[in-house]
């Protein structure tokens, strides 16, 4: 069950950003571009986005690894779909974060150093 609710959450994800796109929220390639400032901002420790990335990179060597090969070779069909599932899963969550960071972004820029904000 707790699979289910995660890959759920994963789809919504996925469709809710894809839908936000649509009514004038940021672009893909602005996600896109977004995606080395949110490596090195969690790199730097300054973006608390670690465990999401390690996720979406593990997530991304499964894919494209050629141990993933082995469903593909046994299950042909069950295997192609563990693959489509990763795959929606991952660009909901690279969509989702992108979004967050995007939003984390904006906020940090507004603040003006040495003053604290409640």
């Amino acid at each position: 069950m707790g699979r289910t609710l995660k890959r759920t959450a994963a789809f919504t994800a996925l469709a809710r950003s894809l839908a936000a796109g649509a009514r004038g929220g940021p672009s893909l390639g602005t996600r896109l571009a977004a995606l080395p400032r949110m490596i090195r901002a969690t790199a730097r420790g300054e973006y608390d986005g670690g465990l999401r990335l390690a996720m979406m990179t593990a997530a991304t060597v499964y894919v494209v690894s050629p141990v993933d090969l082995v469903p593909e070779l046994f299950l042909t069909v069950l295997g192609l779909v563990d693959d489509a599932v990763m795959v929606t899963w991952l660009a909901g969550s690279v969509l989702s974060e992108t979004e967050r960071f995007l939003e984390w972004e904006a906020r940090r820029g507004s603040v003006i150093p040495g003053h604290v904000t409640l």
